[in-house]
């Protein structure tokens, strides 16, 4: 035969495959530049500073955006097996980079590149699993599910193997993993097409390096803007014009290009343009980690490892959540109480924290407000990704969707949290000058002061705290308002329509329209993992 649209030879057992495959997830979907829980052993180990690591973590992702409008055109030019087991090589050279390396700007490089060569392992994972599941909700709730269970735990083995040995280390076994699963590729894996061959000659390189620049301006923007003080600094001032340069250029190419690398259309769909709006709320919650780390780590006082164990405690949310989807789309239920219940229990988790902003809180009072943060978040990631993509086609969507995975895991997040960043710090002054109203030098000594100094910074960062998280409920009940008011496309008026069924060569179009919407859905699903 030709074509295979499989992974693994014929002569492979089907379980095999399926551990195969189920290996390939837990070493590809949380492999990235840099990792969340040992970016503080990576500041200290190489002597740089903490915003260079955020900036390759926003790397990681920008690499996966840019990889979308021409990842299925990559998949199509070349056989399944070299192309994977380059790739896992390739990634486990950068990845052996990334650890005997001190230049942070390697690291962000590398970052790019692996986020741009974990996309095209990507895709290939999902059109088989797509097939096991048959739905596509279902298949929503069970990948996500997993893959951010598997993200949770690898960021504490990160944060634990830094502390056990160095940071180096972790990155030197994941290396290892791209090896062994490379050479285990090799061995299984087929060695034909998936279909009719493609060239590559067509993709728009400069497109592409266009799209990379706009946003590595942009995370530069997010990532150092507290650090430089913002539109202060002409290092900031510069990188916004080159990032608006670089996109205006970006648009302008495309309006010339035969072949387009980016697509325009779909954001004049409603649920496309509804999808983004909840999008953006969904990046408001995911932002307030930032404001969670300063107060366990610097108020409570919990090292790398006791706030890596914190995101563990949302894995039960995370696996209600994934159940719930599953049971939801198998009864084919309307969306709108799936994701209310998702942004509620976000809602929730911030009012658990507005009244828990003090020194006495303890590591038990942590479970209820992490499952629900677990569970908000699951649910939302899949039932928002799904309605944004429902009924797109499939060029008009793989055209766009790398803007669409920008703005979910990129610049929704990234702006809420230098946002939250940058106001926690001006309410933290303020609050600073309110408790000095209290103070009084005929009263209390220098020397009092100075023996309380601590104690005082820790009440204005929990006073500032507490302050925008109020905020930010007001904000939720506005969000769960507008949940309850949208229509999430049901249909006001239902009517029959009778249909003359064709024959002949239209039921041959038919059938091949239907099999073009049916991969157009499963490369929506490989454009929706949340993890870079």
């Amino acid at each position: 035969m030709m074509y295979n649209k499989g992974l693994f030879g014929t002569w492979v057992p089907k379980p095999v495959q399926l551990l195969l495959i189920l290996l390939l997830l837990i070493v590809v979907m949380p492999l990235g530049g840099v990792y969340t829980g040992n970016i503080s052993f990576m500041v200290g180990g190489t002597g740089q500073m903490t915003e260079y690591f955020m900036w390759a973590n926003y790397a990681s992702t920008i690499g996966m955006g840019a990889c979308m409008p021409v990842v299925l055109r990559i998949k199509m030019r070349f056989k399944i097996r070299d192309k994977v087991v380059t790739l896992l090589l390739l990634l486990g050279l950068l990845s052996y980079i990334n650890a005997t390396t001190i230049d942070p700007m390697i690291i962000v490089f590398s970052s790019l590149l692996i986020g741009f060569m974990k996309m095209m392992i990507t895709i290939e994972l999902f059109l088989p699993l797509m097939t096991m599941a048959g739905d596509r909700g279902v298949f929503y709730g069970a990948f996500y599910t997993f893959v951010l269970v598997v993200g949770q735990i690898s960021n504490y083995y990160a944060a634990e193997i830094s502390i056990l040995y160095n940071w180096q280390q972790f990155f030197i076994i994941v290396a290892i993993g791209c090896l062994v699963m490379a050479l285990l590729c090799f061995i299984f894996m087929h060695h034909q097409y998936f279909a009719l061959k493609v060239p590559l000659h067509f993709i728009d390189w400069l497109s592409v390096v266009l799209f990379m620049s706009t946003f590595m301006f942009g995370a530069y923007v997010l990532s150092f803007g507290k650090q430089q003080d913002w539109f202060h600094s002409p290092k900031i001032s510069y990188a916004s014009v080159y990032s608006f340069v670089c996109f205006a250029c970006l648009v302008t190419r495309q309006i010339h290009l035969k072949r387009p690398y980016l697509s325009f259309k779909i954001f004049t769909k409603s649920n496309v343009l509804h999808g983004l709006f909840m999008l953006v709320w969904v990046g408001m919650y995911l932002g307030t980690s930032s404001l969670q780390n300063m107060f366990s780590v610097g108020v409570l006082g919990y090292d790398q490892l006791t706030n890596s164990k914190l995101n563990l405690m949302m894995i039960p949310g995370l696996l209600l959540a994934g159940t719930v989807a599953i049971i939801w789309f198998k009864k084919k239920k309307p969306l709108k109480m799936l994701i209310f219940s998702g942004f509620a229990s976000m809602l929730g988790y911030v009012m658990i924290m507005y009244f828990s902003m003090a020194m006495e809180f303890s590591y038990e009072n942590w479970y209820l407000p992490m499952f629900l943060k677990g569970y908000g978040m699951c649910s939302l990631f899949v039932a928002v990704w799904y309605y944004t993509l429902d009924k797109l086609e499939l060029n008009d969507m793989l055209a766009a969707i790398g803007l669409v995975l920008l703005w979910r895991t990129f610049l929704t997040v990234g702006v809420f949290s230098a946002i939250f960043s940058w106001v926690q710090y001006q309410f933290q002054i303020e609050s600073l000058g309110e408790l000095a109203v209290y103070m009084d030098g005929n009263i209390i000594s220098q020397q009092g002061v100075m023996s309380n100094l601590k104690s005082i910074q820790f009440n204005a960062i929990l006073s500032a705290n507490k302050k925008l998280f109020g905020y930010i409920i007001w904000v939720g009940f506005g969000i769960l308002f507008y949940i309850i008011t949208h229509h999430f496309g049901a249909e006001k008026f239902t009517y029959v329509r009778f249909v003359r069924v064709l024959k002949g060569k239209s039921t041959i179009a038919k059938r091949r329209m239907r099999e073009k919407k049916l991969f157009a859905e499963k490369v929506k699903d490989a454009a929706g993992t949340p993890f870079s």
